[in-house]
């Protein structure tokens, strides 16, 4: 059993903090009272805060490398770096991960981190009642061992080439036996950020972990504000009570920043592959001529154009355009009414069809909603929305599979794999794609795996599975003093590590 410390870190560090703002106007000259504090905005609150409990990409928004650390972590340009491994061998056959820890690690708590905490994590997320959204990243891994306190040894199943990018995902960050089960409402890391308080329906609070493991963080607090409301977002930021908002949403106010010189914008990529997502068993919905007349009947430019002001790049399957392995299949389903009416028809649907459309709280999937509603009617399709709160859509569309048409984002990086699971909330269900994704997943050659990649993004679009609408743009805004915001996103991340008032 570890040992713990006797009070809280978070609970010091702030009590500390108030002291110091009490007594710094009379102790502290203004060349040394250079802003430490950081207040960020996000649209969405997260369910909890557990990244290795909950498919939200609000939860990783908050806690990836701020609180949580992996194994490895993605950086800012999506390469794979060290963090709790401060380096590894892969054996010759590739079945073999060793990996030497990081020394002089301890939780927020006090207690200290070693091998086990690793071998737990892994094991807690391959379990047979695991609750891991991404339980699918473990699959290539046959054992975990801990031969020391500082040595973890993972034997896989069959090579896999993207284990290490997979350790760097939120869903695999080390947890503590000991706090496990609280990190939902009361976070326990290793992160250089230590959980302060959770005032929800408003805003998370972090400060400075003082005995972190590795390069301090800059900002003494940070604060992450819940505003979903895109005039309220422009109100918040105009007025200065928000430093900055890492993925704007309100594209349409892009241009009056971009006049006001106490901001900076930057218009980013991420990794979110907006959709107009099918329930591919519902209904009339299995027909393939269903789904591609609702490919045809959606103008992806107009809904680029009229939900996001113009910032978006189009898709026609489900990957990034700026990977290298992206394929370019926009030209599959062309803006088409006539085509979508002629296909309806052919499938028993020419006097119309009524489906739902169920709409989360993004203002892409709510304006986008409208836009695509009104174009589907055009074709006879009448799409019944249903604005629908994000705690809902995940229990309802994501959990339940209860609706006909949803809008979302998937910001997960390099997630084409979650065409091939058994169960996911498209039930999509191919064995020609499940037997792409099983020989990519062993497939460790960079051009043998594009080429994989390329093969399974045709195959989506051959199959029409959702109709692929565009790739979501990063709207970042800023004080101008501010640095070190990532300006790309990818990974659902706002890491805060490296930030601070210039």
């Amino acid at each position: 059993m570890k040992k713990l410390v006797a009070s809280p870190l978070a609970s010091a560090a702030l009590a500390a903090g108030l002291a110091l703002g009490l007594v710094a106007p009379a102790l502290v000259t203004p060349a040394l009272a250079a802003k430490d504090s950081l207040t960020l905005a996000m649209p969405l609150e997260p369910p909890h805060l557990d990244p290795t409990a909950g498919a939200a990409a609000a939860i990783d928004e908050v806690v990836y490398a701020n609180i949580f650390e992996g194994l490895t972590r993605i950086d800012s340009s999506g390469a794979v770096k060290p963090a709790l491994a401060e380096s590894w061998t892969v054996s010759g056959d590739g079945l073999t991960y060793t990996f030497k820890l990081q020394s002089g690690v301890t939780f927020h708590d006090g207690s200290g981190f070693d091998s086990a905490d690793v071998k737990f994590s892994f094991d807690r997320a391959m379990a047979e009642d695991s609750v891991n959204a991404q339980k699918g990243l473990f699959d290539s891994i046959a054992a975990v061992e801990v031969p020391d306190a500082g040595t973890v040894v993972v034997t896989l199943k069959q090579p896999a080439g993207n284990l290490l990018f997979n350790l760097g995902w939120g869903d695999a960050v080390i947890v503590a036996p000991e706090t496990a089960a609280e990190n939902k409402n009361n976070p326990v890391g290793t992160g250089p950020f230590v959980f302060g308080r959770w005032v929800k329906g408003d805003r998370v609070e972090m400060v400075r972990n003082e005995n972190y493991w590795g390069e301090p963080a800059k900002l003494a607090k940070a604060t992450i504000k819940i505003i979903p409301d895109p005039a309220a977002a422009t109100a918040a930021m105009l007025a200065g009570d928000i430093d900055a908002y890492a993925n704007f949403p309100a594209p349409e106010a892009m241009a009056q920043f971009e006049a006001d010189p106490r901001f900076k914008v930057v218009i980013g990529s991420t990794e979110g592959e907006t959709i107009l997502a099918i329930n591919n068993t519902r209904g009339p919905l299995s027909d393939i001529r269903v789904r591609r007349a609702l490919a045809h009947a959606v103008d992806r430019q107009a809904v680029i154009d009229g939900a996001m002001f113009g910032y978006g790049t189009p898709i026609g399957t489900h990957f990034a355009p700026h990977h290298p392995a992206y394929v370019d299949l926009t030209g599959s389903y062309p803006y088409d009414p006539e085509k979508a009416k002629a296909l309806l028809a052919e499938a028993g649907h020419g006097d119309g069809l009524t489906l739902s459309l169920k709409l989360p709280p993004p203002s892409y999937a709510r304006r986008g909603g409208e836009i695509i509603a009104a174009q589907l009617a055009q074709v006879g399709v009448e799409a019944k929305i249903s604005q629908v709160e994000w705690p809902g859509w995940l229990e309802q569309v994501f959990k339940g599979t209860d609706y006909d048409l949803t809008i979302v984002s998937h910001t997960e990086p390099m997630d084409i794999g979650i065409y091939g699971r058994d169960t996911y909330y498209f039930n999509y269900q191919d064995a020609d794609f499940k037997a792409l994704m099983t020989k990519l997943n062993t497939t460790v050659d960079e051009t043998a795996r594009y080429g994989l990649l390329g093969d399974a993004q045709k195959k989506l679009s051959a199959d029409s599975v959702n109709v692929f609408l565009f790739q979501l743009a990063k709207h970042g805004v800023w004080n101008k003093d501010v640095v070190g915001l990532w300006e790309n996103s990818p990974v659902q991340a706002n890491d805060l590590t490296a930030v601070y008032w210039n």
